[in-house]
């Protein structure tokens, strides 16, 4: 399965492979990879490293693996192997045959270690995590040696070989790379290559107690694979270094090369694995799936496309500089994509009871209805019309002000697709006096919405027939956060800026009856009121809910308007 990008924009990878191919740089090929740590659930900056990743490879007839970096067996789980590897499918990508697991090589990443270790390049060292830390230094000040630096490599070989045995509880020992520590680069201070980590892994069980750094696995699976691009955000540009020292002392035969790009920063968000977890563990969310976590699974949940987000990340580009990407652009991408594809139906949240007097008592229209004016392909439907229907309960206003067009005592509105409507009385009850009822009239003559004398009115409200209509639940999802940088707080803590309207429940929406055949995942516009998703969770046979994708307000379609027109 693949998919065609968005018109691709230049940008400075591009650039560089671009040039590699000119020159015949690793033999013309072009071999990436996304490498998730299975350890969480992916979000949309996956997606921008997914898009990328795979994207390069299929513009430049190249290959891009899908490579779990599973060195961490404390921390990880089949659950998020499964999970990424849909998140990639639904994307519109694949991998082939081209899966491949950091702990394929743990054998050589051992040897790998040894080789380092019989070179005089690498030690066992015994100094606590703690001491470590405290030796290591800081940016002002070089750090110390190690006390165990200078054990001979028979005595290292000895210790590392003990240690893949089990002989040593963990923090007792861990394998150190020698290099410099003195250099202005942290990284380069002697960093640990193994430690010892008594669990099992999802992958290889108990074989193995002593597990790679990710610095040290990461750089030799990119070889072992033959990535030419090995492709990384930008906190990972300090780490080169390191990379490029690992390949050259083992001398491999494939030395990708380390490109370090912006990773993506999105208002009314955050991607930390660390605070999405604190989202999950204390309850804020229902779960990494729920509708307003960036998780790609949440997102496919609330009805977010994949078409959507691949146009999305194309939009906002590749740099080398940190920004904070709006999140008006996501949802225009995203009401762009559901404009074209989502049919368009009826629904009344906040039900309004109106009967028309004058309407015959048992009569039943069949009115035709278009699908999508933007889609003439998608045909019409008939939607049934009686005397009594339901309204939205915002769209009358007893006493309306001046720039109320709705319908109010005595003013004539359009129905959809129907007739020409006045109010003659509001009902309420008592002794509250809630309006529960507008009793109205209507013209036969208007049948379709359009009158046959031409007379205008200023609003044309959307219905359903009561006697027909289906109930169901609705769930209008808003931002997640209240701020548009959440983790800007006076207090410190990101979870002071959630935002507590982030989701209202309607129990009881009325809606046409077409409805009651939807599916799971499929995608509506409510006319009106924005563009909905049938929930693949909660949903039942006969029976789904709705969530709110995003709204039909279009910020960002505004703003590039009032941009062109300031040029």
């Amino acid at each position: 399965m693949t998919t065609s990008n968005p018109v691709a924009s230049t940008n400075f990878i591009r650039q560089i492979i671009t040039e590699d191919l000119k020159t015949n740089k690793n033999q013309g090929r072009v071999t990436t990879r996304f490498p998730p740590e299975p350890n969480g659930y992916l979000h949309i900056g996956h997606a921008k490293s997914i898009c990328l990743n795979f994207g390069l490879a299929q513009e430049f007839g190249g290959v891009c693996n899908l490579r779990f970096d599973d060195t961490n067996p404390s921390k990880e789980e089949m659950e998020y192997v499964e999970s990424i590897q849909a998140d990639v499918h639904w994307l519109g990508f694949d991998w082939g045959e081209r899966l491949f697991y950091a702990s394929d090589y743990f054998e050589q990443f051992y040897q790998y270690a040894v080789q380092l270790v019989k070179a005089g390049k690498a030690y066992v060292c015994s100094l606590s995590p703690e001491e470590i830390r405290r030796y290591r230094g800081t940016l002002t000040e070089p750090g110390q040696d190690s006390p165990y630096r200078e054990r001979s490599v028979a005595e290292n070989l000895d210790l590392l070989a003990r240690m893949r045995a089990g002989e040593f509880p963990e923090g007792a020992h861990v394998l150190r790379a020698k290099i410099d520590m003195t250099h202005p680069n942290l990284h380069m201070r002697d960093p640990v290559l193994y430690r010892i980590i008594h669990a099992p892994h999802h992958r290889t069980g108990d074989r193995w107690c002593i597990y790679p750094m990710y610095d040290f696995a990461h750089c030799l699976s990119d070889s072992l694979e033959g990535i030419t691009h090995s492709i990384c955000t930008l906190e990972f540009e300090d780490n080169r270094i390191l990379y490029d020292w690992i390949l050259d002392q083992l001398q491999v035969a494939c030395h990708p090369q380390q490109i370090e790009f912006a990773r993506l920063n999105l208002t009314y968000t955050v991607l930390s694995k660390r605070k999405l977890l604190q989202l999950v563990n204390l309850g804020y969310v229902s779960g990494w799936n729920d509708p307003r976590m960036p998780t790609l699974a949440g997102m496919r949940r609330r009805g977010y496309t994949p078409a959507s987000l691949r146009n999305f990340c194309e939009r906002i580009g590749v740099g080398k500089r940190e920004n904070l990407v709006d999140l008006e652009l996501l949802d225009f991408c995203l009401r762009e994509d559901l404009n074209k594809r989502a049919p368009r139906v009826m629904a009344v949240l906040r039900p309004l009871r109106v009967v028309i007097d004058n309407y015959p008592q048992d009569q039943v229209e069949e009115l035709e209805a278009i699908n999508n004016p933007e889609d003439p392909g998608m045909g019409t439907r008939l939607v049934p019309f009686s005397r009594v229907l339901y309204i939205e309960r915002d769209d009358f206003m007893e006493q309306p002000p001046k720039k109320f067009y709705r319908l109010a005592p005595g003013r004539e509105v359009r129905l959809r697709y129907a007739y020409y409507i006045k109010c003659t009385e509001v009902v309420k009850d008592e002794p509250g006096g809630e309006i529960i009822e507008l009793r109205c009239t209507y013209d036969p003559q208007t049948r379709g919405g359009y009158a046959s004398d031409g007379r205008p009115v200023k609003a044309t409200l959307h219905w359903v027939s009561a006697v027909h209509a289906l109930s169901a639940e609705v769930r209008l999802y808003d931002r997640l956060f209240a701020k548009p940088n959440p983790s800007d707080a006076q207090d410190g803590d990101f979870k002071s800026n959630l935002n507590p309207n982030s989701l209202e429940v309607i129990r009881a929406a009325q809606l046409e009856p077409s409805l009651a055949g939807a599916r799971p995942g499929d995608h509506y516009q409510f006319e009106r009121l924005g563009y909905f998703c049938v929930d693949t969770v909660d949903s039942t046979e006969g029976a789904p809910v709705f969530n709110r994708t995003v709204t039909l307000r279009d910020t960002w379609a505004k703003v590039q308007k009032a941009q062109q027109a300031g040029r």
